[in-house]
């Protein structure tokens, strides 16, 4: 089984990204053969950028995924602009791809209302490159957070389309979106998801947060005005943490609502606020000796991109032979 994610890397990576996606890519690797990780460098331009902070980010998410558990020995890590065959298959797949599907797309919609000066056509086509992304390499799994289920849909989609028309060719990828964290939630907006550009610092618990910054954060969380500790509609604070708890401690939820059904808020906000600062201990202690290396940090990505270069060549030449696209094959 193949599995196949991508990581933006855009601003500091938070609790949100951590549970709806790294931790899945680590465990991935023990699933895989190969387990194969891109940092979405061309997805990041689709919206207004800084070149120099581009590059600082790639390599901060880079070391991020290193502390986080990632081994290049164990999985396939690279940068995706390296790897040019993901941009001609995205031009490729387009024209198996729905103009109204797209404009579907609730994160264009969401994203589009945030551009001041221009909305990019690539911000539009950003759903293509993503399928190409995955399909390119004939991935069967994609482990994803919950807010990406549609664009997973899309490119399911794309491929069926594909196969139906040129012969059976691609994969059609499985999504993997987990049971409990599947979507973190803002600590001062509970109703919005965690995000690295939308809400205010206090509202999310970066990776590399101090143990007292994550303690303040979840202290001053938005809570309700009731004393139980469960999941209910219009409890989305407590519902929000109690799944964070949850994953944190390696237990279910109603474990977590059993153990605290007779505590406060305040003790509860407690508990949660020391499980994470253990949970990220580890990828707060090694991050600085791995980012600080940006040698290797380079070579770990040019590795990865030779390998997945071999993979994602072949699925575009069966592409390009099947839509009868450039020099016929020989025999």
């Amino acid at each position: 089984m193949r599995i196949f994610s991508g990581i933006q890397p855009t601003g500091e990576k938070h609790l949100g990204n951590y549970i709806g996606a790294i931790r899945q890519y680590v465990e991935g690797q023990d699933r895989a053969d190969p387990a194969i990780y891109c940092i979405v460098d061309l997805h990041a331009i689709t919206v207004a950028f800084d070149p120099e902070e581009l590059r600082k980010r790639l390599y901060d998410t880079t070391a991020i995924l290193l502390a986080s558990g990632l081994d290049p020995e164990r999985c396939v890590l690279f940068r995706q602009s390296d790897v040019h065959e993901h941009t001609e298959l995205c031009w490729l797949l387009a024209g198996v791809c729905a103009h109204g599907d797209l404009n579907r797309m609730h994160q264009f919609k969401e994203k589009s209302e945030r551009q001041r000066e221009l909305v990019s056509a690539g911000l539009f086509f950003y759903p293509v490159l993503q399928a190409a992304d995955v399909l390119a390499y004939r991935a069967d799994e994609v482990p994803v957070g919950e807010d990406q289920r549609q664009h997973i849909e899309l490119m399911r989609e794309i491929a069926r389309r594909f196969n139906e028309r040129f012969g059976e060719v691609l994969v059609v990828p499985e999504h993997r979106i987990p049971a409990t964290g599947a979507k973190v939630m803002d600590l001062q907006e509970p109703e919005r998801k965690m995000s690295t550009t939308v809400g205010a610092d206090s509202g999310r618990v970066y990776l590399l947060d101090e143990p007292d910054a994550i303690r303040s954060k979840f202290g001053s969380a938005v809570t309700d005005s009731g004393r139980e500790i469960l999941r209910a509609p219009d409890k989305a604070g407590i519902s929000n943490m109690i799944g964070i708890l949850a994953v944190a401690t390696d237990r279910s939820e109603q474990e977590v609502e059993a153990e605290f059904a007779e505590a406060g808020y305040g003790d509860f906000k407690k508990a949660v606020a020391e499980a994470v600062v253990e949970y990220l201990r580890p990828v707060r202690e090694a991050y600085p000796a791995i980012r600080e290396d940006e040698k290797n940090l380079e070579r770990i990505l040019a590795t990865g991109a030779g390998r997945a270069r071999e993979m994602a060549s072949q699925t575009l030449g069966d592409v390009r032979a099947a839509m009868g696209v450039g020099v016929p094959p020989s025999g």
